[in-house]
């Protein structure tokens, strides 16, 4: 459900900025499916890559095979994520908040940390500049917090209006997929609201999961299960 849905976000993209694993897969299963013509971007420098099966890394060989063009590091974040011109970027976390700020960086107190995390990459630019930005993870108080022990890449900061006043180009996070369903900021407040649950699964059981009190959109709905087509694609991918 979660790559399914990821995929279907990009039905009407033209370039989207992928990391490994989710994202990646739902990217490739996007391009396979729905969206042929779909621009696919790796940090690595790829730009246009159409990978026959999924890349092991966003260095993997095969990306830059079957890429439009190679560029270096820099240039994808000076002259494509920096001004703007990534539609969508798919984004992990370790930890999320309420209003969608994401943790890559320590659990715990950052000077003596539980654990240590990979870090940021490329994850604060993206989050601060492409057009918008779904997050991928799936739901549990261990990761759905309160509050995340450190802030790796800013969504809606402390609610509506902090991305304007730290000058943040991009709209930030619109869509947190999960195991359980999907969540969407609040127009107004910016706070994660609860908008679709997957096929079976309880508004209780997706509150359960949340280190905060979720809230419920009023027209709460299910989200379609995937079609036949879109599971015969993506056991071709990911056998591939």
């Amino acid at each position: 459900m979660m790559t399914v849905e990821a995929a279907r976000r990009l039905r009407d993209t033209t370039a989207c900025f992928v990391g490994i694993g989710l994202p990646s897969t739902g990217a490739n299963l996007a391009r396979r499916t729905h969206n042929p013509d779909l621009v696919l971007v790796y940090e690595a420098g790829a730009i246009g890559a159409k990978p026959p099966s999924l890349p092991l890394s966003i260095g993997d060989g095969m990306l830059g095979e079957t890429a439009d063009t190679i560029a270096s590091v820099p240039e994808i974040f000076n002259y494509w994520v920096q001004p703007g011109r990534i539609e969508i970027g798919f984004l992990g976390a370790a930890q999320l908040d309420r209003y969608a700020n994401i943790n890559t960086t320590v659990v715990g107190d950052y000077a003596n940390p539980k654990v240590r995390l990979p870090g940021a990459g490329g994850a604060p630019e993206i989050a601060a500049s492409c057009g918008e930005v779904v997050i991928i993870v799936r739901q549990s108080p261990r990761a759905f917090v309160e509050q995340v022990d450190f802030i790796t890449s800013v969504g809606h900061g402390d609610g509506a209006g902090a991305r304007e006043r730290l000058g943040l180009r991009g709209k930030g996070p619109t869509k947190v997929i999960t195991d359980l369903g999907i969540l969407e900021p609040d127009p107004e407040t910016r706070e994660l609201t609860l908008t679709h649950l997957h096929p079976g699964v309880t508004a209780e059981q997706a509150r359960e999961a949340t280190g905060w009190d979720l809230k419920l959109a009023d027209d709460l709905q299910t989200t379609e299960p995937p079609t036949e087509e879109e599971l015969k694609a993506l056991r071709e991918l990911l056998a591939a």
